[in-house]
């Protein structure tokens, strides 16, 4: 009975807190460029806590910790590092600061509102709504993939119930206080995924005798179907397959480049100087988180014993390795999972429904909608997007539609190769034209469709969702300037506008601002 009282409490307490703060930013959510950015006022810290809780789900600490822990022991660990120097560090260095002042520039608060800007474009803009409104409304759904065991571990509760719960919780502090509700949960939110990081893995060491008896017994473990069954490769740096392992930090790490509820955040910080703070903050954050959680995964193999693979999956070597743990670190595990997820469910339904909203109604369709109708149809939209995405998780884990999972793995790929090309030759080269964005969109939509009704006829290699999305994505890299090159420039006087905004130094002064203080 104490057991449920400590760990109800503690998740009652994080419920609390969330919603608290959804309902105190009511304040900043008055117009739409508050509400959809924070009135481009939000500092270093909550911005970088913002982006790294958007980056890691649950999904890479249950699923993707697991999965490759077990296939590449504790050299997995470069996973993590790869999604900090990658995924983090390079992502703001690269894309922070031009992406903060053309977008300022041009006046855009979505990624199709920046293609639209950039290359003086309606379609761009119609196109790239209808990608984020097809392929993250399954995106979302996938998010409360990792909860079901760990609940059914912690609390012995119908997974349904949890999905239901968390998303009526993300829906109400997001539809009352929009971006800047997002960034205060994420950045508590990633306070505690960084405090149950590090508490996890000092509890599982503790367990198996500290780091380095569980390095040694690591060092014994062998698998017949893994390097012709050799001991020590689980413990070794690069592991079994080093080749496999550098394709795993590359897939896990660049796709963030082109995923819009990544690259909005560096639309929303206050200024050019918050960037330098938050991409330091930022990158520590994943080297954390990523690092921590893939350094976990790599000591599966010693709860081999308890781990059934063929009945439950990858997603089943974390929780088991979890069962034995202090009843308080469990809740906490579990308000770290809730976390991962919450965090990732409201930058996800914030992006679309605001897409859906400014870039697909009002200026595709031509609605004519007030400022208080766009702010109405906004949080309307967030709640379809989050029932939409919770009957989906539904709707899967009670049926077993394996072609729902599929297309959850297709989204990412989808996104990630359709934008990273366009919008980084767009901040970087003038000559970029949007014939060019349209062949990448086509492709890459097309491509990761064909996976998925024609995957079988693929080489086996692009067989895997992961690989296709990152065949994409470097696709477009080489098509986006072969394109460019073979079509008309766009126009010298409009392009010479569009880049001005470098010439001089733009800062932002929101001093005025208490969140600026974060």
């Amino acid at each position: 009975m104490l057991d449920l009282i400590i760990k109800y409490g503690l998740l009652f307490a994080f419920f609390g807190v969330m919603l608290f703060v959804g309902f105190y930013c009511r304040r900043h959510a008055t117009n739409v460029n508050d509400f959809v950015l924070g009135g481009r006022s939000v500092g270093p810290w909550l911005t970088a806590f913002a982006y790294g809780t958007s980056y890691f789900s649950a999904v890479v600490f249950v699923g993707y910790a697991g999965q490759f822990g077990w296939k590449y022991g504790v050299a997995a660990t470069w996973a993590g590092i790869g999604n900090a120097i990658l995924g983090s560090l390079l992502a703001w260095l690269v894309l922070g600061r031009r992406t903060r002042i053309m977008t300022q520039h041009l006046g855009s608060a979505t990624m199709p509102q920046f293609f639209d800007q950039r290359f003086q474009s309606k379609g761009l803009k119609i196109a790239a709504s209808a990608i984020i409104f097809i392929f993250l409304i399954p995106y979302t759904a996938s998010l409360y993939n990792g909860l079901s065991r760990l609940f059914g571990m912690a609390f012995r509760v119908d997974y349904s119930i949890c999905v239901l719960v968390m998303a009526v919780l993300t829906c109400i502090y997001v539809i009352a206080g929009g971006y800047m509700a997002t960034a205060i949960n994420d950045f508590i939110q990633g306070l505690i995924m960084l405090g149950g990081i590090v508490a996890v893995i000092v509890a599982i060491l503790h367990s198996k005798g500290g780091l380095t008896t569980a390095i040694e017994s690591l060092r014994a473990v062998s698998d017949p179907m893994v390097a012709d069954g050799k001991a020590g490769v689980f413990a070794s740096l690069f592991g079994p397959d080093p080749l496999g392992l550098l394709g795993v930090v590359i897939l896990t790490s660049l796709g963030t480049w082109g995923l819009p509820q990544m690259v909005q955040k560096f639309y929303a910080i206050k200024d050019e100087q918050a960037i330098v703070k938050g991409t330091v903050i930022s990158t520590l954050f994943a080297l954390v988180v990523a690092g921590g959680c893939y350094f976990l995964g790599g000591f599966g193999r010693l709860f081999a014993d308890k781990i059934d693979l063929a009945a439950g999956g990858y997603d089943s070597i974390i929780p088991s390795m979890l069962e034995g743990l202090p009843v308080v670190l469990i809740a906490i595990v579990v308000i770290l999972v809730l976390s991962a997820s919450m965090s990732t469910l409201s930058s996800l339904v914030l992006t679309s429904s605001s897409t859906l909203t400014l870039d697909f109604l009002a200026d595709g369709l031509k609605i004519k909608l007030s400022e208080r109708r766009k702010m109405l149809t906004m949080r309307s939209l967030i709640v379809v997007f989050i029932a939409i995405s919770a009957g989906i998780a539904i709707l899967q884990y009670k049926s077993g539609i394996t072609f729902i999972a599929q297309l959850m793995g297709i989204s990412w790929g989808t996104l990630a190769g359709a934008f990273l090309a366009p919008f980084l030759y767009g901040l970087y080269w003038k000559r970029t034209t949007k014939t060019a964005c349209f062949v990448c969109f086509a492709f890459s939509a097309g491509f990761m469709l064909a996976n998925i009704f024609f995957g079988k006829y693929f080489p086996a290699w692009l067989a895997s969702p992961i690989n296709a999305g990152a065949f994409c994505m470097l696709a477009g890299l080489i098509l986006v300037p072969l394109v460019s090159l073979l079509t008309k420039p766009p126009h010298a006087q409009q392009i010479q506008h569009i880049f001005s905004c470098f010439a001089k130094e733009k800062t932002t002064d929101h001093s005025t601002s208490e969140e600026c203080i974060l």
